[in-house]
């Protein structure tokens, strides 16, 4: 019955050498290669714009629209040199947000005793602004520059995202950074380190600057800059660059993952992620010294089939993590809950498509900055139905490598091209829960075998989201399901072919794990660990 069913739900069995002339009264039916296929309306709850809130100056501060929602708007300064982590002193009352429209007082409110950042004498500061709906949940959280003393203005040039300190492209961190951030309007930007400056004179949204020829171990100052028109705003942090690799220093790095929403109220939801826990999690690496964390997969709640309210949830995690993502990398790799798909009537849903521009792996890849030295795409594998075109999503920034020191890390991404209904529809095509395919194993067997060939390499941790040897409720799946190695991604209504070896390879006996152990007589011998 599953089949006729996914004929009735999925695809209408008509098909036409002509384009067919579809009634105006069908808004989601639609023709593919002559076939009309019925797709469910993407539903976006909330998008960025919206809930950045399209703030204007006015005569006592900043307006704000958010369209349609109802609730409420909390406030208040980020002062820059209240610690190195600092967050927003909310003020007392909040602003009700009626009809979209919200109203922030500086003037009449956030003078006097509350003016923790003396705005009153420089003519300028920082908010920090946090948006509830009427059932209290909270949808966002912004920060904002504005300038003046009385006739405010909103800051063009502010920075919204970041500054997030990167990976270089070939996954170094001795002498290379990337920093990467997310500004107001279109601004030119600069990027300060020491006595070095780069400048991006075109003006953009998205920032992101390579820094190179920097030293091994070294602590440096760094400061971005923006500017539009009149306006301009800057931030300064530091970091530290790695050891030269094989370096063999001592020291921390952090591993996580799961951070998407949670029970209990307040931060443990800020639209689809938990910004509580990210933010004590934050603290305590910091804390700890850790040297860069590992974040693997399931940030945000996903399974959703709107780009934008995707983009929302991203949003609130790199908020959640931004404090301490200024001064060290943070890592993240895809999990099943970043899974972004095309959804249809009967519970039936596919990674969306194109994949150049709309799959779960793009808007990844467009949302972090992660090094590209991973493989391509599953594209020339041996069952690619067509060799001359693109019909899989890119492993770009989503499957890579890094070294920090004598450490390895390889990040692998055990929910690519993902159909979570596969299991029941499998004449959809797509892939499995934890399943990891040709291309990619290629990739990881050659990488491994360089990285073991490396003298500076001691050991070689392996990182995906799905365990190998999963327990509690995901026995049926992950890499294990219920013990059977038969389950299989599908590509055009043929399973891939049971090779017995994938799952072994994978599979690591670690007799003893000394993660940090420093003896030298173990080079040479490189310890495989898988982090799951």
């Amino acid at each position: 019955m599953k089949t006729t069913t996914l004929s009735i739900t999925l695809l209408f069995a008509f098909t036409s050498s002509h384009a067919i002339d579809i009634p105006a009264v069908h808004p989601n039916i639609v023709e593919i290669n002559g076939r009309l296929v019925f797709a469910k309306p993407v539903k976006t709850k909330y998008t960025l714009k919206q809930l950045v809130g399209n703030p204007i100056s006015t005569n006592t501060g900043i307006q704000f629209n958010f369209g349609k929602l109802k609730g409420k708007l909390y406030y208040g300064f980020i002062n820059p040199k209240d610690g190195h982590y600092p967050q927003p002193v909310f003020y007392k009352r909040a602003s009700d947000i009626k009809k979209g429209l919200a109203h922030i007082d500086i003037l009449n409110n956030l003078g006097g005793k509350y003016d923790m950042i003396a705005w009153k004498k420089t003519g300028q500061g920082t908010l920090g602004y946090r948006v509830v709906n009427k059932k209290g949940t909270i949808l966002y959280d912004g920060k904002l520059a504005f300038t003046g003393k009385g006739a405010f203005q909103v800051n063009a040039a502010s920075i919204i995202e970041g500054p997030f300190i990167n990976l270089a492209e070939n996954g170094h961190f001795h002498n290379t950074f990337r920093v990467s951030f997310e500004t107001l309007k279109k601004t030119t930007a600069t990027l300060v380190v020491r006595k070095t400056s780069k400048k991006h004179l075109t003006p953009a949204t998205h920032h992101e600057f390579t820094l190179t020829g920097l030293l091994p171990d070294t602590e440096y100052s760094y400061t971005v800059k923006t500017d539009s028109g009149k306006h301009h705003y800057s931030e300064s942090y530091t970091l530290k660059t790695a050891p030269a690799p094989g370096r063999r220093k001592p020291f921390i790095f952090a591993y996580a993952s799961d951070s998407r929403s949670a029970q209990g109220g307040g931060e443990r939801n800020i639209q689809g992620t938990n910004a509580y826990m990210m933010k004590k999690i934050g603290a305590l690496v910091r804390f700890k010294g850790a040297a860069f964390m590992q974040f693997t997969g399931d940030m945000i709640n996903g399974y959703l089939n709107s780009i934008e309210q995707t983009k929302v949830e991203y949003r609130n995690w790199k908020r959640a993590i931004e404090p301490f993502a200024h001064y060290m990398p943070i890592i993240p790799a895809m999990g099943n809950h970043e899974a972004l798909t095309h959804k249809f009537k009967g519970g039936i849903s596919v990674d969306r498509f194109p994949y150049e521009t709309e799959s779960a792996e793009a808007i990844f890849a467009n949302q972090f900055v992660n090094p590209t030295n991973g493989p391509q795409s599953e594209d020339g594998a041996e069952y690619d139905p067509n060799p001359n075109q693109q019909d899989f999503p890119s492993y770009k920034e989503n499957v890579f490598y890094y070294i920090y020191d004598n450490v390895a890390m390889i990040v692998l991404n055990s929910d690519y091209w993902y159909a979570p209904s596969l299991k029941y529809y499998p004449e959809t095509g797509g892939n499995l829960h934890g399943y990891l395919m040709d291309k990619q194993l290629e990739w990881l067997e050659t990488t491994v075998t360089a990285l073991d060939a490396d003298d500076n390499i001691d050991f070689i941790f392996v990182t995906h989201h799905t365990p190998v040897f999963p327990n509690g409720g995901h026995v049926k799946d992950d890499m294990w399901y219920r013990g059977d190695n038969a389950p299989r991604a599908v590509v055009k209504h043929s399973a891939i072919k049971p090779v017995p070896t994938l799952r072994r390879d994978l599979r690591a006996t670690i007799k003893d794990c000394p993660y940090m152990d420093r003896d030298d007589s173990r080079r040479g011998n490189p310890l495989w660990l898988p982090l799951t």
